[in-house]
């Protein structure tokens, strides 16, 4: 066995072992990906032995940030720059090279190891940035769509739409700095919109431990009292007190289960913010739907966190339900204006951009961060002004 393959197991073995010091699930998923990690990488190494001092960073890097991750905490920028993104991105492009040491472990010469890393490096720059864009999308505008489908927005115009700002799943975490996220906050109040809604997922392992960094992070949002909303995520519902304490710093409303009403230059909206739940969807949308029933002449929009509970909520129910959790789909190919993604192949759930069942609209946004797999890929991140278009009477001021 190569000196390689001794230091990757060795590396591999005592970062399972330090990861059962925080808990047997982090062990047991660190066991999982580092040997997948650890196979390929073995697999494609003679292939970048012309390279093998950056080889060998980038592979230790990955074992280092696990081990870090046993005491998770948001790092200074400096490790992020040496060690956080390096790692994301080599165990990203290890991940995508799995084809190639296939065909190595066959006997077969891949043709271009290195595309994989190059696909990743274009992964690091987008999560990085985001896409700056101007939607427009039509509600109730009488249209009946049989199923949940992708939906373009019908020719209804409303003299003044009503001006949204959507963030959500910013993560906050290695590709999140508290820096980045203050900067989008502030770009959304430098549009000037009537709502600003914030639509969960907050904070990723490393930001849970300082309750302070969500709350600056969403500062620059307290110049627009009374205008943003909020519901929980998925993740949120792992450090509830420090995402309800950062959104009460920026002056935005939480809704769990409960619902706002009120006036903007647009009209009269009523906002009912959901929150996150595995099991019992229907009837726990159903229940809170019934408590706070839709108003006549009153724009009605849902925040949903995950896109996936739409079809779950009772036809007829919301003008417009706004959702992110899907991170757009993370990888796909909407970079090159081609609406495909893995996740809309894998789970048949609306991914990305406008939708329709019934009457019901639905915008799922591509989020501002991302968590899970280590880079967005082909999916870019959104900072968006939503322009809603209604036909409702009474909503448009004459």
């Amino acid at each position: 066995m190569s000196g390689f393959a001794l230091a990757s197991f060795g590396a591999l073995v005592l970062a399972v072992a330090a990861a059962s010091l925080r808990s047997r699930f982090y062990a047991t998923y660190r066991g999982v990906t580092l040997t997948l990690h650890t196979l390929i990488a073995l697999a494609l190494y003679p292939r970048f032995a012309w390279a093998w001092p950056l080889f060998f960073y980038l592979h230790a890097a990955v074992y280092v940030h696990a081990v870090a991750l046993v005491r998770p905490r948001l790092f200074p920028l400096v490790y992020r720059v040496l060690v956080s993104i390096p790692a994301a991105f080599f165990a990203a492009g290890t991940l995508l090279a799995f084809p190639w040491a296939i065909a190595t472990a066959l006997g077969f010469e891949p043709w271009a190891p290195w595309l994989p890393y190059a696909v990743a490096l274009i992964g690091v720059i987008q999560s990085l940035s985001a896409r700056a864009e101007e939607v427009d999308v039509v509600v109730a505008d009488g249209h009946v769509v049989d199923g949940v489908k992708r939906h373009r927005p019908g020719p209804v115009r409303s003299e003044r739409p009503l001006s949204i700002v959507q963030i959500t799943d910013p993560h906050l975490g290695p590709f999140m700095s508290v820096a980045r996220l203050r900067r989008i906050c502030s770009r959304a109040v430098e549009r000037q919109p009537d709502l600003v809604f914030l639509t969960g997922d907050f904070l990723t392992m490393e930001s849970q431990h300082d309750p302070a960094l969500l709350s600056r992070a969403l500062e620059p949002l307290r110049a627009l009292p009374g205008r943003v909303f909020a519901c929980f995520g998925n993740h949120d519902h792992e450090a509830p007190q420090t995402v309800r304490a950062a959104l009460e710093h920026a002056g935005a409303k939480l809704l769990i289960d409960e619902a706002a009403e009120l006036e903007t230059p647009a009209g009269r909206v009523q906002i009912v913010g959901m929150d996150f739940v595995w099991r019992g969807r229907e009837s726990h949308l159903a229940e809170v739907c019934a408590r706070y029933p839709r108003l006549t002449g009153v724009l009605r929009i849902v925040l949903l966190h995950d896109p996936a509970a739409f079809v779950r909520l009772a036809p007829g129910e919301a003008d417009l339900v706004l959702s992110g959790h899907t991170h757009g789909g993370q990888v796909g190919l909407v970079s090159l204006g081609l609406p495909w993604t893995l996740l809309r192949v894998v789970m048949k759930a609306p991914d990305h951009g406008f939708w329709a069942r019934g009457t019901d609209r639905l915008y799922v946004h591509r989020g501002t961060g991302h968590y899970g797999f280590p880079l967005r890929l082909g999916v870019p991140a959104e900072e968006s002004l939503l322009r809603v278009h209604h036909a409702i009477p009474g909503t448009t001021p004459d």
